[in-house]
């Protein structure tokens, strides 16, 4: 499987989703974060597009987020249980697994999800983590999780010309939750989910700096 090609794809499609303004329909504000979204051209499902900006360097931003084996993500981000490198293809590109726990009072059971990553800086300082599933030999279903498949998703650490402690983070979500959820639970718990990763990475910021 070309694992780095599928990787530079889902990067090339986040970037178009960037690029495209047309279609969005608000779904959630808060203090951190505006949601939007639209019906996603890669499975029966949305696309949703989350904008905030935070009190933190791109750097800072950056070390919380990025898709690293013992990263922080597992420590603040309450959707992350597990995150493992299965294997580096290439100085940026890696195949991950990530599973989760329960969510939403317990109504969607824990999950895994098989996906190529790929982490791209950009002359302006710009950071890009991206990622879509992939089948990997190493990463049978697990009987106990459901497969969930994310399809091109992942964050824009975005500097904020002349404020070098503001970043703009640009969140795409497309996620295939899998097993047999009824599509309005599907359709209450991204946007709330995606406030709630907004908010704890605020708090996870805020810890960092003191």
């Amino acid at each position: 499987m070309d694992y780095a090609g599928l990787a530079e794809t889902a990067a090339e499609k986040m970037e178009l989703y960037r690029r495209d303004p047309d279609g969005w329909r608000g779904c959630r504000r808060t203090n951190e974060v505006a949601v939007s979204w639209r019906p996603s051209k890669e499975f029966a499902g949305s696309l949703y597009r989350a904008e905030g900006t935070l009190l933190a360097s791109p750097q800072d931003v950056w070390e919380c987020i990025k898709p690293v084996a013992g990263g922080s993500r597992t420590k603040w981000d309450q959707n992350v249980k597990d995150f493992e490198v299965i294997e580096a293809v290439s100085d940026t590109a890696s195949v991950c697994r990530t599973t989760t726990p329960s969510a939403f009072m317990r109504i969607i059971s824990p999950r895994e999800f098989v996906d190529v990553v790929l982490m791209k800086q950009y002359e302006d300082g710009t950071m890009l983590s991206a990622a879509t599933n992939v089948e990997h030999p190493l990463c049978p279903p697990q009987p106990n999780l459901v497969r969930g498949f994310n399809y091109p998703c992942g964050c824009f650490c975005v500097p904020c010309p002349g404020e070098p402690k503001r970043t703009q983070l640009l969140s795409f979500f497309q996620t295939d939750l899998g097993g047999y959820l009824p599509q309005s639970v599907v359709d209450s718990f991204f946007p709330a989910n995606i406030a709630t990763f907004y908010s704890n990475l605020t708090k996870a910021l805020k810890t960092l700096k003191a």
